[in-house]
């Protein structure tokens, strides 16, 4: 019964991940990574950090109302980081108004800073992105965005935390 209980460990620490790629061009692909959480929790200390909201959403893979987000509206300049665990996944530049009442990217600040993971849930088949330094659910990535990516990264607003660009 041990070895057998060892084994189930050893195969869920070698789940793999998708993640995303950018190549010199701008064009995005998907690549397998093996992906291990650094930000690792409980749920209780989850809950004791974060909103109700907060944790719905990015701890239990819900979603925010459209049109009812800070940032689905919101275009200053400055960072987006992840409201769990602040690594930087987002800059204001790729920012932009896709009508779907999330707030919308074209591209990640890094593509290591995320995961992506097929998400079948809901009768759906779409493409999940959740952090990759905390495992936060950020949204879901589409390819109907603007070029140069043609990617739509339709983000919940509570997953993620602006940081204003400095004044120089």
């Amino acid at each position: 019964m041990n070895y057998l209980y060892l084994i189930l460990v050893v195969i869920g620490l070698n789940l793999n991940t998708q993640v995303m790629s950018q190549d010199k061009s701008g064009s995005q692909e998907l690549k397998i990574k093996q992906v291990a959480p650094k930000v690792v929790k409980t749920a209780d200390e989850w809950k004791s950090i974060l909103t109700p909201l907060e944790y719905e959403v990015t701890r239990n893979k819900g979603t925010e109302r459209p049109f009812t987000g800070q940032y689905f509206d919101f275009y200053e300049k400055g960072n987006y980081m992840c409201s769990n665990c602040s690594a930087f996944l987002f800059d204001s530049d790729s920012k932009f108004k896709s009508g779907c009442g999330w707030p919308s990217f074209s591209a990640v600040a890094d593509t290591k800073s995320i995961n992506v993971i097929v998400d079948k849930s809901h009768g759906m088949f779409r493409t999940e992105i959740t952090c990759s330094n905390c495992d936060a659910h950020l949204g879901h990535v589409f390819n109907d965005g603007p070029p140069p990516t043609g990617l739509r990264y339709c983000i919940n607003s509570v997953s993620i935390k602006f940081v204003a660009a400095t004044k120089k």
